[in-house]
């Protein structure tokens, strides 16, 4: 389960002087002294009981001339930085089962009882209200080829809350959860980490009843670019699709490419384009052409 960080400090600083810190030092999660610096620093901010909601009503006076869009990262989000670093900082609104919000929109909008990893590394300190509980599970990333079906291998670690100053660090690709809505409205703050190769590296949602992959979370950009350019017959998508799926260093997406080829032809181009697939030399692109290659036959 993520790490519990003991990081007793009872002063508090205001949200510039936390930015200040971590534009001074940075923020390499893989780094024992830097994750502890950063912690040391959301730890000070989290006893700032006043900032978020001076940030908060401060937006809400200038409205759409503030320049800044403080929920640009999702409805359930107030970025408390910039992106374009390795590291940022968001607040995270977590509503209760008995929210309005929650009853009106359902669990998935706020991703409860969504088994996950991440691939990235994050703090997060619970900030204000009793906190959500998640199931914690862990796996071995490098033991999975990514595809849907696949064996987990995850191991159940315990349920617990991220309570009122709670200071935690998400370990990326080892740390599965399932988050379970609080008893009431509440806030986390985080630092997250952000890598170049990032996009590069899959985040998977599971069955935690079949130990299994369910899906990815969050397709990249390039792949869904891919998929439209080749939809819409451009002769140098399909070269372009055909050049990735056979060489790009990514069997994601060379997956993707794929993909993209088999939704333009019919059912017959479909098969052998996925019996050719299985002969890849990848795990994940084989373990995925016998899937699709199954369901085209069972159709």
């Amino acid at each position: 389960m993520p790490r519990v960080i003991d990081c007793p400090d009872e002063t508090s600083c205001e949200l510039g002087d936390c930015l200040e810190a971590l534009e001074s030092e940075g923020f390499r999660a893989y780094e024992e002294e830097s994750l502890l610096h950063a912690a040391g620093w959301l730890r000070r901010l989290g006893n700032n009981r006043n900032f978020l909601g001076d940030l908060l009503l401060e937006q809400l006076k200038q409205g759409v001339n503030s320049g800044q869009d403080v929920s640009g990262y999702g409805p359930q989000v107030v970025m408390l930085s910039g992106l374009g670093r390795e590291y940022y900082m968001r607040a995270n609104f977590w509503p209760g089962h008995s929210d309005h919000m929650f009853r009106a929109s359902g669990a998935s909008a706020f991703s409860y009882e969504l088994p996950h990893d991440h691939n990235f590394d994050f703090l997060t300190v619970g900030y204000f209200g009793p906190g959500y509980s998640s199931d914690y599970y862990e796996y071995d990333y490098d033991k999975v080829a990514g595809a849907i079906g696949e064996k987990a291998g995850l191991r159940f670690v315990e349920r617990s809350t991220l309570d009122p100053g709670k200071l935690m660090h998400y370990r990326a690709h080892r740390d599965v959860h399932s988050q379970l809505p609080p008893e009431s409205l509440s806030v986390s703050l985080n630092i997250m980490h952000a890598g170049g190769a990032q996009g590069w590296l899959d985040q998977y949602k599971f069955d935690v009843e079949k130990d299994e992959i369910s899906g990815v979370i969050g397709a990249g950009g390039s792949e869904v670019f891919l998929r439209v350019a080749v939809g819409l017959d451009c002769p140098e998508a399909h070269d372009l699709a055909h050049s990735f799926a056979r060489s790009h260093p990514s069997d994601r997406m060379r997956l993707a490419a794929l993909e993209a080829q088999a939704g333009v032809v019919d059912a017959d181009e479909r098969d052998s384009l996925w019996r050719c697939a299985e002969a890849s030399g990848s795990r994940l692109i084989a373990m995925e052409a016998t899937r699709r290659r199954r369901a085209l036959q069972a159709a």
